[in-house]
């Protein structure tokens, strides 16, 4: 059984990349425990799908979350191909919508959020734009690491990405 690819018309709502690639790229994810994960493909938005040793993990970049939604491949394979899971775990119509609005992210690429719905950035098509899976992923763990344990409603004045690609969160 192929876990990397569900499709949906022409929308490619996997991609692949390489090992270093994925550890690179959840670098900036050191603050949840990613050990014994081995990544396994990603979403079109950067999510991250894992195997490991007592199932399948899901790293959300939008929700800063690692959770271990299936047991088995069969039960991961079941949720991909399932409407509702092509939503929530794919967000198949966002991407459908990216597309036709011109939007193909390349092989090295994925979607993301220009303002990340961690900081109020609206979940809709007019908010994303195609950035390097590496650069994205770590960005987006960054940014999650510094807001996470932050008070409900702290006032963020601004996010700035250093030339050593560090991000820097205001408040």
């Amino acid at each position: 059984m192929a876990l990397a690819y569900w499709l949906t018309a022409a929308v490619q709502l996997t991609r692949t990349f390489t090992p270093e690639q994925y550890a690179m790229a959840t670098e900036s994810w050191a603050w949840l425990d990613l050990a014994g994960k081995t990544p396994i493909f990603a979403s079109a938005f950067g999510d991250i799908f894992f195997r490991a040793a007592d199932g399948f993990w899901w790293l959300d970049t939008v929700e800063g979350t690692l959770t271990r939604p299936w047991r088995t491949a069969d039960e991961l394979s079941a949720a991909l191909n399932s409407a509702e899971g092509k939503e929530q775990y794919l967000l198949r119509t966002l991407a459908a919508e990216a597309e036709r609005a011109g939007l193909i992210p390349g092989p090295d690429q994925v979607y993301d959020f220009k303002v990340t719905p961690a900081l109020g950035g609206s979940i809709d098509v007019s908010n994303i734009g195609v950035i390097d899976f590496v650069v994205g992923v770590n960005i987006s763990g960054q940014l999650h690491d510094q807001v996470r344990d932050l008070p409900a409603g702290t006032r963020i004045t601004g996010v700035t990405i250093g030339d050593d690609g560090q991000v820097r969160v205001s408040m």
